[in-house]
């Protein structure tokens, strides 16, 4: 991925701060949840056609270990070690049974997430607070 399409991706996830959290949600200013977000900024800056996600229940997470979010990320990134991650990455988080939370990375370790403790779209630190200790992967786009 060129130092180019990273900086748009990181613009584009930095626009969205402020964006209510809302459960299934992908509209700018109005509501997104992470899911969304991974898949609208990627759209947005052209490296993915729209992503159709299926309906998703809010806890899916808390009670199956199937891995949907991570299946839907492996369709179009690979995982990468923690210390070669670059701005415009991705880092997976496990709350639950499976991977269930992603964060787009400005520079490592800080993300742009939509957070439902914070109610919105958010600047945060993947190694801290309730993040801490729950990295699933980290992933870069093909």
């Amino acid at each position: 991925m060129s130092a180019e399409m990273r900086q748009a991706i990181v613009e584009e996830a930095l626009s969205w701060v402020g964006t209510p959290f809302h459960h299934s949600a992908r509209v700018k200013g109005v509501g997104v949840d992470c899911a969304m977000l991974l898949a609208e900024v990627f759209e947005r800056v052209g490296m993915v056609a729209h992503v159709e996600v299926e309906n998703y229940p809010f806890d899916w997470h808390m009670h199956q270990k199937e891995q949907r979010f991570l299946a839907m990320v492996n369709r179009y990134a690979h995982p990468i070690p923690v210390d070669r991650v670059l701005p415009g990455d991705v880092v997976l988080f496990q709350f639950g049974q499976c991977a269930s939370h992603g964060a787009i990375i400005i520079a490592w370790p800080s993300i742009v997430h939509a957070w439902m403790p914070a109610g919105r779209v958010v600047r945060g630190n993947a190694l801290d607070g309730r993040l801490a200790n729950r990295i699933y992967g980290t992933y870069s786009a093909f």
